[in-house]
């Protein structure tokens, strides 16, 4: 199950984007997701399984020029995750859809994404979710029907 996150999952978001992004704290990305929950323009997504967050989408829209893209607003995965033990479960895929969807009714018409060169598990995931590269900056872009 796939649900949009609300204040009261900053606890679960910020435990689940330590594991995505270590480079931080988790007092700082409590802060910096507590901030962007506020924004309109953000949305988190969370998957769970039998009441236990397996993982978590943050899509925001960027109104600035993003790689490969004609429109404005895009859509913009931000950031996904899921733990190692649901992968391959399909919970990516489903918190990507209700991310694409969620930049639909925000009347985004492309939504975009980027990854690090060396990150080939995030490469193969654009790729079998759609998106077309846009750059070697290895930035994606993928048409909202």
């Amino acid at each position: 199950m796939v649900r949009k996150a609300g204040r009261e999952d900053i606890k679960i978001l910020t435990e689940l984007a330590a594991l995505l992004w270590e480079s931080h704290t988790k007092t700082e990305l409590e802060d910096e997701l507590s901030e962007l929950m506020e924004k309109e323009s953000v949305q988190f997504f969370i998957a769970d399984e039998n009441n236990i967050p397996v993982g978590f989408a943050q899509c925001q829209l960027r109104y600035d020029y993003v790689e490969g893209t004609t429109t404005t607003p895009v859509g913009y995965l931000e950031g996904i995750f899921v733990r190692e033990k649901y992968r391959g479960q399909s919970y990516a895929r489903t918190l990507l859809t209700e991310c694409e969807s969620w930049a639909r009714e925000k009347g985004c018409q492309e939504f975009a994404s980027d990854c690090e060169m060396e990150n080939a598990v995030s490469f193969q995931f654009h790729r079998a979710m759609g998106f077309a590269e846009a750059n070697r900056i290895i930035c994606f872009t993928k048409k909202l029907m």
